[in-house]
């Protein structure tokens, strides 16, 4: 008999025994799974809820992911995974058209969710609120444009702790029902395992009280499937359920004990008879037969058993299934920050990680809400130039793994590419809207432009072509200030010239009165290097001066300046005065105009207002993780090892500037930290810039930076930081409300995200500090504030991103530690009166001038062009407490009343046909929205509260009152335009 023959035979009879032995055990049939279950009354409800957590980036980009390309980092491809809007949107764009009505026949019988929305799931912790209600419109709607769906749970399982804005204003005020995550604090966790208190209404602001109530649950353990091993992916280890009885390892009633032990484990932690499963992970489902496999045995192996009662569900239906049991439930108030995850693991070093990425963001932020006023006032055509691709590009730069800083660098490099390319094409929009508003005649239509205007957006650096030009051969510099803010701006604008024979005049002729500050050579240093950097070349020419000049420009509008060479009228243009500490005989300095000085003794440490409080630098010397335990400092963990305080030894001299509009103080604090403290004539507040870095290594510690300012102030523990650049949120050093915090990292432990401010008080002061991006800042020590500008770590801190953050940039084939530049604000006032100017002056932070050049070579550019517009009525500007496109009120007692704004003088040249209040992210009419949201009973006695609101707004009258903190959107329909969205 030949070979094959013998394999034939010898398969036959294996097939005979197998008969043989089916025959001894019993008979295998085909098995139709029962999956068809609902909630069961009288039983425990286990509520299977497949899900899949797919990041827009973090060890590899946001197209990689989606592509499944670059696996030797991680083996993940997204195309095979419905997940998150900005990957849904990728795959839903490539589906012939009978898979999208597949799709769209499983959303609209609840079989698939739509939940959160946005086009990211964004982090809480370094994000701006804007940023947060731009990107969850962005992905709303699209939802609503596709499929006429409005989603009402949030889904945050992945951000690192978590705010209270996303509570209440992208929660509630979104039309949320629930909201799901799952980091909060371990012992905070273990506390609320005990009350059986994971699930609670979350109370987020104290200004709307009740009416923002959100139901919150939090995940016991993690966003992934409870104890018992029940991963079910390919390559998955966990025992898959082995029904067929005439195979070995036969186990159903195994996995059912041990679904059912999960289930019993859950319940005794958890009020009502209702659990989640969450069955699923970060990129899983990628072959998505093998979970539904293994979940449609559980739950008909589990329901046949009859323990407990097991269903397919969705978020939506465990929230109906938790409200319709009518109990009352805890209360939660404030935030669920600072989050760690062990002893020595506060997750608080990622609120200042990556601090350049960082501001890029909020720099982009600002840009794009002018961006977009200019391209409402030019007129939106989406075959033109648009924003688009800057809102893309910001929606993505929100993930929690993306401005965070938690990535791996070629992610932070792909997430940067993006927004410079979504600026590129802002860029060409705004110069386009520029041009066709200066025209004359332009208000109504847009002649052809001849204006060519050019930006600056490497000015950080000291580089900025168009103001670097030659002026001495007639030429004039046109110098356009566009104010994106509701009110009138008075402001100094500073930028490099090469020249000192320079007059600066304003739209009517007048000479302007201007000062000139010769540049650092620090900045010139920073600017050499890192414009080689950006565009591989060094800059032709080589300023030497800033030019600094007072502008007033008006409302949502611009005004027009000019310079030109020629000679400076003594009584309004200035050269600064160059003083030097060195070989001064006395020992004190002081500089500053009016009542605000800042004093410098002879080794040079500053005092500001008085010698009761100073300003100094430290750093921190981050753990190396080989001590007893392993944990170390990193990207997303902030762990001390040491603390270093900077000496300022004097050896390198001050240089003091003086001038009829600021004075500066330079100093060199070390090799690697440069200050310049600024004071401006009229303001009463000090700007500090810095310029810090490469943070050296070269002694095998990584080291975390820190600017403090230590006063006499009595503060009792007590400091405020911003939630998400609004609410500010009471903190007390080593304390928590709703539970005893056992005190490990007294450092890390107390360190809280800021994006707005931090600020402290002792009854008759307040000292705040304003920042330019999110860092991390605490109060470590009663009438101490410090914040974190910049980290530079040389170990990973096991969190999952493999790598440490030691950013570098490069300059021919020569590599060397990050610089980073940035400013922060300080100012002291009376007990109660700084609330004004941390909402004003921070509006004015996030949304600065921008600014557009133009040169005038000859003619008359007063006669054939428009040097001051405003699209509001001239005579009319918003409240103080009033700002557009989001319409916020502030918490100052003189601007926590109602604020009223008048929409025919916002838009005076336009006529409104209709206007519709929505929920936030504008999918919705308000008026449904608050009839169908779900209303949670609370314990305890009823809130004594009032809150104010405005009420609904009067077509024919068309004034939209705003009560403290409130945010209104509206559709607003003009006449003969349509469609254009006020938000």
């Amino acid at each position: 008999m030949g070979a094959s023959t013998a394999r034939l035979a010898a398969l036959l009879l294996l097939l005979l025994a197998a008969a043989a032995a089916a025959a001894a055990v019993g008979e295998c049939v085909y098995i139709p799974y029962n999956t068809s279950a609902g909630v069961v009354g009288g039983k425990l409800n286990v509520h299977v809820v497949p899900h899949t957590h797919d990041d827009v980036g973090w060890l590899k980009t946001v197209d990689q992911y989606y592509v499944g390309s670059n696996n030797s980092i991680q083996g993940a491809c997204v195309q095979n995974v419905l997940d998150s809007l900005a990957f849904f949107q990728r795959w839903w764009r490539q589906q012939s058209d009978m898979i999208k009505d597949i799709v769209k026949g499983l959303i609209s019988t609840g079989r698939l969710e739509l939940i959160n929305g946005g086009m990211c799931m964004h982090d809480e912790a370094t994000v701006h609120y804007i940023d947060m209600i731009d990107q969850t419109t962005l992905g709303h709607r699209f939802i609503k444009e596709e499929f006429g769906q409005i989603p009402r749970i949030g889904w945050q399982i992945d951000p690192f702790g978590h705010s209270a804005v996303q509570a209440y204003l992208l929660g509630t005020e979104v039309g949320f029902d629930a909201f799901y995550f799952f980091r909060i604090d371990y012992q905070d966790r273990d506390t609320r395992k005990g009350t059986k208190e994971l699930e609670v209404v979350w109370r987020g602001s104290k200004t709307f009280g009740s009416s923002a109530d959100i139901f919150a649950g939090i995940f016991p353990k993690n966003y992934e499937p409870p104890p018992g091993q029940f991963y079910f992916e390919v390559d998955d280890t966990s025992p898959i359920v082995q029904d067929d009885p005439l195979l070995f390892d036969y186990n159903v009633e195994q996995r059912v004990d041990d679904f059912v032990a999960a289930a019993i484990a859950q319940a005794n932690i958890t009020r009502t008879n209702h659990v989640m499963f969450t069955m699923g992970t970060d990129f899983k489902y990628q072959y998505a037969e093998s979970w539904f496999r293994q979940m449609d045995k559980l739950i008909h192996y589990v329901n046949k058993d009859g323990r407990v009662n097991a269903l397919y569900s969705t978020p939506s239906i465990y929230t109906d299934a938790k409200h319709a049991e009518n109990v009352p439930w805890p209360l939660k108030t404030n935030d669920f920050f600072p989050y760690a995850d062990n002893p020595n693991a506060y997750w608080t070093g990622y609120f200042t990680s990556r601090p350049a990425l960082k501001r890029y963001v909020r720099v982009m932020s600002g840009y794009y809400l002018a961006a977009r006023q200019l391209e409402f006032f030019k007129g939106r055509s989406n075959s033109d130039l648009t924003t688009d691709s800057l809102a893309d590009a910001l929606a993505l730069a929100q993930h929690h793994d993306a401005v965070t800083g938690t990535e791996k660098q070629h992610v932070a490099n792909d997430y940067a590419k993006r927004l410079s390319i979504g600026y590129t094409q802002a860029e060409k929009l705004v110069s386009s809207s520029l041009s066709c508003l200066s025209q004359s005649g332009s208000k109504s239509h847009c002649p052809s432009q001849t204006t060519n205007f050019e930006q600056c957006p490497l000015l950080n650096i000291t580089y900025c072509p168009p103001s670097e030009m030659d002026l001495s051969q007639g030429k004039s510099l046109v110098v356009l200030v566009y104010n994106s803010l509701g009110w009138k701006r008075e402001d100094v604008l500073r930028i490099p010239v090469i020249s000192d024979s320079i007059v600066v005049h304003d739209s009517e002729g007048r000479e302007v009165e201007s000062q000139l500050l010769p540049i650092a050579n620090a900045s010139l240093h920073m600017r050499e290097k890192h414009v080689k950097a950006y565009l591989g070349m060094l800059p032709a020419a080589k300023p030497k001066f800033w030019l600094a000049f007072p502008v007033s420009v008006p409302p949502l509008g611009f005004n027009t300046y000019f310079i030109s060479s020629g000679k400076k009228s003594a009584s309004v243009s200035l050269m600064s005065t160059l003083h030097s500490s060195q070989g001064s005989e006395n020992s004190n300095m002081q500089i500053g105009q009016g009542q605000l000085k800042l004093q410098y003794n002879a080794a040079g440490a500053l005092s500001l207002y008085s010698n009761s409080k100073t300003q100094k630098y430290k750093y921190y010397i981050g753990q190396d993780g080989n001590g007893s335990d392993p944990q170390a400092s990193g990207a997303y963990i902030f762990r001390p090892n040491c603390t270093v305080p900077i000496k300022t030894d004097g050896q390198v001299p001050l240089t003091v500037l003086r001038g009829s509009i600021l004075d500066e103080v330079h100093q060199q604090i070390n090799p690697w930290i440069y200050q310049i403290n600024r004071v401006y004539k009229g303001k009463d507040y000090v700007e500090t810039e810095f310029i810090v870095g490469p943070i050296p290594v070269d002694d095998g510690n990584g080291k975390e930076l820190s600017t403090e300012v230590v006063t006499n102030m009595a503060t009792n523990k007590t400091f405020y930081t911003d939630s998400s650049g609004r609410d500010f949120i009471k903190r007390i050093r080593d304390y928590r409300s709703e539970w005893k915090i056992e005190v490990h990292q007294p450092i890390a432990g107390n360190y809280y995200p800021v994006n707005l401010g931090i600020y402290v008080e002792d009854g008759s002061r307040e000292l705040s500090i304003l920042v330019d991006r999110s860092v991390g800042g605490a109060s470590i020590k009663d009438g101490q504030i410090e914040l974190m500008l910049h980290r530079r770590l040389l170990h990973d801190d096991g969190r999952g991103v493999a790598e440490a953050l030691n950013e570098t940039t490069c300059f021919d084939n020569q590599c060397e530690g990050l610089v980073i530049q940035g400013k922060y604000y300080l100012k002291i006032d009376p007990q109660g009166e700084g609330a004004r100017w941390r909402r004003t002056f921070g509006q004015e932070i996030y949304s600065p001038l921008l600014i557009a050049f133009a040169e005038q070579d000859g003619g008359n550019w007063v006669n054939s062009h428009v040097t001051k517009f405003s699209a509001m009525d001239p005579a009319y500007s918003l409240p103080d407490n009033v700002a557009l496109l989001t319409l916020q009120a502030g918490e100052h007692k003189d601007l926590s009343a109602l604020a009223s704004v008048d929409l025919k003088r916002v838009f005076p040249d336009k006529k409104i046909v209709k206007i519709v209040e929505t929920s936030l992210s504008a999918n919705q009419e308000r008026s449904a929205m608050e009839k169908k949201r779900l209303k949670w009973k609370v314990e305890g006695p009823p809130a004594d509260e009032k809150i104010v609101r405005g009420g609904p707004v009067d077509p024919s009258k068309l004034v939209v009152d705003l009560g403290p903190m409130e945010i209104r959107t509206f559709l607003v329909n003009f006449a003969p335009q349509s469609g254009k969205q006020l938000m």
